[in-house]
């Protein structure tokens, strides 16, 4: 396994996403499923871009990560007192393996 770092600093999780196109963002709580509390995450690519309109025929609690502001997004990573677990900087390689975990 690669040697890995945590990140707490908001600035350096903002600057680690945006080298690597990803956007912050929030699964909604499934009750049905046991889950009961929002789950963060980061987003990248194509799903950070997604279109976020859910329009007539998708109904709005259908599970899909939402991007959000990052502000929005720390507010829950501070309350939770997480860390976000991300691979050491090698060069010419952008890894994007990530994992919050509570400090």
């Amino acid at each position: 396994m690669a040697e890995t770092r945590v990140l707490t600093d908001h600035q350096e999780i903002r600057e680690w996403a945006a080298a690597r196109m990803g956007s912050p963002a929030i699964r909604p709580a499934a009750p049905l499923i046991g889950n009961n509390d929002p789950v963060l995450m980061l987003v990248f690519d194509q799903q950070s871009y997604e279109d976020q309109d859910q329009g007539a025929d998708r109904p709005t609690d259908f599970g899909r990560p939402e991007i959000v502001e990052w502000d929005e997004w720390f507010t829950l990573f501070d309350e939770r007192n997480l860390g976000l677990v991300v691979s050491k900087e090698i060069a010419g390689l952008r890894e994007s393996f990530h994992q919050l975990i509570a400090r």
